[in-house]
C-alpha cells in the first residue's frame, strides 16, 4: 500500500513538528502502541499539546 503522507499532513493534530513519524500515521500508531500510548491526533488540541500520550491522559481528557 502507498503512503499518503502529504495527504496526512493536512489533517495530522500532532504539533511535534520535527518527528520522523508525522503524518506516516501507520508509523506513528505501531509506534504508541508498542509504547502503550495513543497517538496525538487521539486528543483534543489541549491535551495534544502536553505530550502527554498515555492512556491515562486520554482517559482524563474526554473524561472518560
Amino acid at each position: 500500500m502507498e503512503c499518503k503522507k502529504e495527504r496526512n499532513e493536512e489533517f495530522c493534530k500532532c504539533t511535534y513538528s520535527s518527528c520522523g513519524r508525522r503524518a506516516v500515521c501507520c508509523d506513528c500508531l505501531q509506534y504508541h502502541l508498542a509504547s502503550r500510548q495513543l497517538p496525538g491526533c487521539c486528543f483534543p488540541p489541549e491535551a495534544e499539546r502536553t505530550y502527554d500520550r498515555s492512556f491515562e491522559a486520554f482517559a482524563k481528557a474526554w473524561k472518560l
